[in-house]
């Protein structure tokens, strides 16, 4: 039995016009979810780090249930589980956008916590003596510092999500992967088309990883 495999060079470049079409679906499942998951990651972020125990712990459990399961388990929640709960089917995008944005919002809500304890007590102090209230202390002090330094973990968290989405497969939305496994059952070359896929999914998150750096060279990520 010859069991020689040669690598279609060909084949892999030409599965790339029938990839493409997955990337669109991809950035819309990865940056819608991750739109709501930053207001959603914000609200729990300053709900973690209020005074009321009654407000933090909600904040304590929906991070720790999100970031302790698996995404790909909370999708087919959302997708299998959710309609026989509200009666009505989900379709795979919204499922897709939700999961992204659950998930997300849990980690960024961490991130938004620690950026804004990260500011010094000092300058919360200082701006009320200048006659600020806390709200505008929090809005035009503390804020506008804590973001600059919230910018890169972000950005990584935005990678992350964009990869997340490979996962999403298996509830049939179009994105790279099950682009891919639409046109491996076709052409049985999953090794090239499989490598292309991988190498969308790179071209993607570098593309992102170098906005991110210049941004922080910039200044707009500064510490």
């Amino acid at each position: 039995m010859d069991a020689t495999f040669e690598f279609d060079w060909a084949a892999a470049f030409g599965s790339i016009p029938h990839l493409l079409p997955g990337i669109p679906w991809t950035l819309l499942i990865s940056f819608g979810g991750l739109a709501f998951g930053f207001f959603i990651g914000i609200f729990f972020g300053l709900l973690r780090i209020s005074p009321l125990r009654w407000l933090r712990w909600p904040a304590i459990v929906y991070v720790e249930v999100f970031r302790g399961t698996p995404i790909l388990v909370q999708v087919l929640f959302i997708f299998y589980g959710l309609p026989q709960i509200l009666g009505s089917p989900i379709n795979a995008l919204t499922a897709g956008i939700a999961a992204i944005a659950i998930n997300s919002g849990a980690y960024i809500s961490e991130i938004v916590r620690g950026g804004v304890q990260s500011i010094e007590r000092g300058q919360r102090e200082a701006s009320l003596s200048l006659g600020l209230s806390r709200t505008q202390a929090f809005r035009y002090i503390i804020w506008p510092q804590a973001f600059r330094r919230m910018v890169p973990p972000l950005g990584n968290q935005a990678i992350i999500s964009i990869k997340d989405t490979s996962l999403f497969s298996v509830i049939g939305v179009g994105e790279l992967v099950r682009q891919g496994q639409i046109y491996i059952a076709t052409t049985f070359t999953a090794m090239e088309v499989y490598l292309m896929v991988a190498l969308l999914y790179l071209a993607i998150t570098w593309t992102l990883s170098i906005l991110l750096r210049q941004l922080e060279r910039r200044g707009l990520a500064g510490q």
